[in-house]
């Protein structure tokens, strides 16, 4: 599954994924490849993911892992749509 996170600024991440969890507005969902098609809106959260995740050095001080090993993004508002494998986060 292939995800981009996208903030005012830039691009923040672009690559491939094994799984995305974010912090929709009724709590926390996650999405793994083939999911159906959906559009939400974020509230203020973490957006997590797991892969061979490869950051832009740029960007890399914005990232931080969890416990578990996944890469998380903290957000404070946003929106998600995911369709035909592609996760897109626009992320405040």
């Amino acid at each position: 599954m292939y995800l981009e996170i996208v903030s005012p600024e830039a691009t923040l991440f672009a690559g491939e994924v094994t799984s995305v969890t974010v912090p929709g507005i009724n709590g926390e969902f996650q999405m793994l490849k083939d999911h159906a098609p959906i559009v939400s809106l974020l509230q203020e959260g973490k957006v997590k993911f797991e892969g061979s995740v490869i950051l832009d050095k740029d960007y890399a001080s914005k990232f931080s892992k969890d416990a578990n090993g996944n890469t998380v993004l903290p957000i404070s508002s946003g929106t998600i749509e995911l369709k035909n494998n592609k996760v897109i986060v626009l992320a405040d």
